[in-house]
C-alpha cells in the first residue's frame, strides 16, 4: 500500500537527484514484488518496508544509496556483498542501477522477507 508520504518522498527524490531517483524506484520495485502485504512507509529519511515485521528500507546518501536489511547479521551472505557490523542490520551501497543486479538484490531481499515472516 503506497501512501501520499511515499510519493511525495519519491518526486522529492527525482526533482533533487535523478540518478538515486532511478536506483530506488527500481528497489522499491524489488522489495514490493517479494511477496502479499508489503507496507512502505517514510521513516528515518528513508523508505521502510515491513511485512509482518519491517524487513528493509532504501536510503539516499549524498553519494549512493543503501538497501538496509532489517535482520542482514543473520543472513547467510553467498555473494560477499554485505556491509556492516552491527549486531542486527547489513546494508548493500548501491552507486548505478546495474549494481542492483551486479550485487544480487533480488535475492538478498528475498532472504529478509522470509526472515520476517519466520
Amino acid at each position: 500500500m503506497t501512501c501520499d508520504r511515499v510519493l511525495a518522498f519519491l518526486d522529492e527524490l527525482q526533482d533533487q537527484r535523478a540518478d538515486h531517483f532511478a536506483i530506488v524506484s527500481r528497489l522499491r520495485e524489488i522489495v514490493l514484488q517479494a511477496g502479499p502485504s508489503i507496507s512502505e512507509e517514510v521513516k528515518y529519511g528513508g523508505i521502510l518496508f515491513s511485512a509482518r515485521t519491517p524487513f528493509c528500507g532504501v536510503f539516499s546518501y549524498a553519494g549512493h544509496v543503501t538497501l538496509e536489511l532489517s535482520q542482514g547479521a543473520a543472513l547467510p551472505d553467498t555473494h560477499g556483498v554485505l556491509l556492516g557490523q552491527g549486531k542486527l542490520r547489513r546494508h548493500i551501497k548501491l552507486f548505478s542501477v546495474s549494481d542492483i543486479e551486479d550485487r544480487h538484490v533480488t535475492h538478498y531481499v528475498a532472504l529478509a522477507r522470509q526472515a520476517a515472516d519466520a
